[in-house]
């Protein structure tokens, strides 16, 4: 019997493979089951060229657990090897069989697996002992075994096989005994093998009788051999395709619609993703499209191959051309990769477009479910968003739908600004929103409804691309600015100003996390006499915020608010009236007094210029600054004084917060009292 060293450049190689070689120890199965299929498409590819003219027989690879010898057997009846073969690339680590027999057979091998030569020895991150017994397909070849014990040592002898093929034999380890396990294996193999070109057996099929669980005759195979993405697109029916979307997700709803993917050149690439329903729950699972190469499962993390947004999708991509490390586990990043990544994006992109050209009414029913996928792709990448910019659309408070064009042509005339620009109002919440939405409709406006997750970077991207356009949150300003024509000023003198500002601000419940600024405004008669409207800026930043942890900052400022007061509203021009009639006599001084402390502050930072203030400027400043603040409270409370009798601008604020959902606990509670008492 022969003995010998195996061909590695170091002692520690098995250590390596064993812990860190592959990324998952059960890996192991797939590779020794895909050199089991190599050899069988190796044996099929000589009789194809006439070089094997034996009979093929039955070509399977059978996978067997024996529990109490505690072994587990791969066995194939492929082109087998010779004691020649083993020396060549078994004894010889990382000198791969499939790369000789590419070169060979290159036009017409495409099938065969393994590119590296590493893939049996795999075996021994869970076995302590591995055998080979293998007959070669050569006429008067010799059985051959070999055996190692995980040491660079081996045995090799003459073999006991009597039929051409190769029984892979693992003994496997106490550490790794989840392996002896029928179920275990199983699901090992519908994980990785599912989908393998050659059958591939495990054991009997069960079936329940007499109380339990027994085997029959027939033989389980786990895997279907012809895959849908292996056939051509003409072939296959829309059912076969559902059929195939339940054989990879059991159970789900039925996919939207789907994209065959089938390219020869300059990349192969072939597979089938699926568009599923996407609500605004905004989950994204990075793990719903497959990568086989040939057929044989390779992973599920597929980032790099299949651009961000598209792992929203399901499915499968199989392609021999995917540079993969030694394990297959994980995927290099370079030019071919790229290559495939921008054919799938415009792929997915002109299938799209199809669908929007050849039926726009279906297209718009499923728009909903697919509108999360295309908002997503088009922040995220460029090439995408230029395609869509085509079948993109927006959906109004109305339910309608429109291209980008086509809303353009429809709001251009009537919601221009002053400045020339077309503005597009939106809500994000058309039930919260709703007094907005129908006085911007009652000024024969058009509202969108942008409600997703990412809308709110969705907004950002439409300014960008849109030319000379603005979109405006439909509650961030009172109806008449929402589109300014024109600037709107408020009517009131600066002492009615002073007071008012004071009524209005002393009339203001706390409310947690919110500060509130008040503007007046001579607006219409009919507008409602308060507003509550939210800084559209300051609204994004926060919103953003919520959505990237950078953006911290923004996310804990209180929310900010403008409460508009319509002097142009009866009720506020009477209240304005009265108060200022009322307290002008105790106000007036005072305010004379603040601006004379104002001008002493102003005059000091003129005399420094463009200096620093001297000690002395500084000082004077101060003192004034501090003056201002005590008649501003001693005004304040003149006033709140005031307002605690006049529940006017008290219940007019409390019904603008009502509105907007942010009157709430002891103040919602004093407002009903309020309004009862005001009601007898």
């Amino acid at each position: 019997m022969q003995k010998g060293n195996i061909g590695v450049t170091t002692e520690n190689i098995f250590p390596v493979i064993k812990k860190f070689l592959y990324s998952d120890h059960e890996i192991f199965l797939r590779e020794l089951v895909s050199n089991a299929v190599d050899a069988t498409q190796k044996i099929r590819t000589l009789a194809n060229f006439g070089e094997f003219k034996g009979e093929l027989g039955q070509l399977d690879v059978q996978v067997k657990v024996d529990k109490d010898a505690g072994t587990l057997t791969i066995s194939d009846r492929g082109i087998g090897m010779t004691a020649d073969d083993v020396n060549k690339y078994i004894n010889q680590i990382a000198f791969s069989g499939a790369e000789d027999f590419l070169n060979k057979y290159k036009d017409n091998a495409a099938t065969i697996i393994g590119h590296f030569g590493l893939g049996f020895y795999s075996a021994f991150m869970v076995a302590d002992k591995v055998t080979i017994n293998s007959l070669s397909y050569v006429d008067d070849a010799e059985p051959v075994y070999w055996e190692c014990d995980g040491s660079p040592k081996y045995s090799m002898g003459k073999g006991t096989r009597t039929e051409r093929g190769t029984d892979i034999t693992l003994y496997i380890d106490k550490d790794s005994s989840e392996f002896l396990d029928q179920q275990r294996i199983d699901m090992l193999l519908r994980k990785y093998c599912r989908f393998l070109p050659v059958p591939v057996v495990s054991g009997k099929e069960r079936e329940w009788k007499d109380g339990s669980w027994q085997d029959t005759e027939r033989d389980l195979v786990v895997n279907n051999t012809e895959p849908q993405w292996t056939k051509k697109p003409s072939d296959l029916t829309d059912s076969d395709y559902l059929n195939f979307y339940q054989e990879l997700y059991p159970g789900q709803e039925e996919p939207l619609f789907w994209i065959h993917l089938n390219v020869d050149y300059p990349f192969h690439l072939t597979g089938i993703l699926y568009f599923p329903k996407i609500k605004n729950n905004f989950d994204i699972n990075r793990n719903r499209i497959q990568l086989y190469c040939n057929q044989v499962f390779v992973t599920d993390s597929v980032e790099g191959v299949v651009p961000e947004f598209m792992q929203l999708l399901q499915g499968v991509i199989d392609s021999p051309d995917i540079p993969l490390n030694v394990s297959r586990s994980y995927l290099q990043a370079d030019t071919a990769v790229k290559k495939i990544s921008g054919y799938i994006t415009k792929k997915v992109a002109a299938r799209l477009d199809e669908l929007f050209r050849a039926n726009r009414s279906e297209f718009e029913k499923k728009w909903d479910d697919i509108r999360l996928f295309i908002v997503y792709g088009m922040l995220t990448d460029e090439k995408f968003c230029e395609a869509a910019m085509k079948f993109m659309l927006l959906r109004d408070t109305d339910g309608k739908y429109y291209t980008l064009d086509e809303y353009k042509t429809l709001v251009e005339a009537s919601q221009t600004n002053a400045d020339g620009k077309t503005v597009y109002l939106y809500a994000t919440d058309a039930n919260a929103q709703y007094a907005y939405i129908k006085a911007a409709n009652d000024r024969g406006y058009n509202v969108l409804l942008l409600d997703g997750q990412l809308d709110n970077h969705f907004v950002g991207l439409l300014e960008r691309k849109l030319e000379n356009t603005e979109l405006v949150r439909v509650d961030s300003d009172v109806v008449d600015n929402l589109i300014k024509k024109s600037d709107t000023n408020s009517n009131l003198s600066s002492v009615e100003l002073a007071i008012a500002t004071a009524l209005f601000e002393s009339s203001t419940p706390e409310v947690e996390k919110c500060s509130f600024s008040y503007i007046f405004k001579e607006l219409s008669k009919d507008a409602a006499p308060v507003t509550v409207t939210q800084n559209e800026y300051m609204r994004r930043m926060k919103e953003m915020a919520s959505m990237q942890p950078g953006m911290n900052f923004y996310g804990e400022l209180p929310d900010s608010y403008n409460m508009v007061v319509n002097t142009g509203n009866s009720t506020v021009d009477n209240l304005v009236k009265s108060s200022t009639e009322a307290l002008k006599d105790s106000v007036k001084p005072l305010l004379k007094q603040i601006d004379e402390q104002n001008e002493i502050a102003e005059k000091a930072r003129k005399d420094a210029g463009d200096n620093p203030m001297s000690p002395e400027q500084k000082s004077i400043v101060k003192d004034a600054e501090d003056k201002v603040s005590e008649l501003r409270k001693e005004m304040n409370g003149i006033v709140s004084k005031y307002a605690a009798q006049t529940p006017v601008a008290k219940q007019l604020v409390d019904l603008a917060l009502l509105g907007n959902g942010l009157l709430k606990g002891r103040a919602l509670n004093e407002f009903i009292d309020r309004s009862l008492k005001l009601m007898k």
